[in-house]
């Protein structure tokens, strides 16, 4: 297994695919990185020497991954919640951020459905049938 990042590459996946599994590169990125240093992307993990992991490592440098991605990300979502911004906001309170329709949707984000209106007329009514 090869590690690139302080992540685990297994040894049967293609390159362009196992990059992909760094936080902050995608499916663009990964050839672009191996087109950067003129390696196939279809050779697996466990055919790469160690010279060749060292390249796509300093290429993979020049790139904010990981960690030190998350770390910008958070800190951007801090410093709009700061500002008192309409994003802001939004993260705060756990909502859509960017203009998606919530009267119908964004169930992952508001939670599970909560019935509000009849539910106490129901409970009466059947609090009195059990007297």
């Amino acid at each position: 297994m090869a590690r690139i990042s302080g992540i685990e590459l297994q040894d049967n996946w293609a390159i362009d695919y196992a990059l992909t599994k760094i936080k902050g590169i995608g499916w663009s990125r990964s050839s672009e990185v191996l087109e950067s240093i003129s390696m196939e992307p279809k050779t697996r993990v466990k055919d790469l020497s160690t010279e060749d992991l060292n390249q796509i490592t300093a290429e993979l440098e020049k790139f904010t991954t990981e960690g030190d991605l998350m770390r910008e990300v958070r800190e951007n979502i801090a410093r709009l919640r700061e500002i008192g911004s309409y994003r802001g906001m939004r993260h705060y309170r756990g909502l859509p951020a960017r203009g998606q329709r919530t009267k119908s949707n964004a169930r992952t984000k508001r939670g599970k459905r909560r019935t509000v209106g009849s539910f106490r007329k129901d409970m009466l009514t059947t609090m009195q049938t059990a007297k």
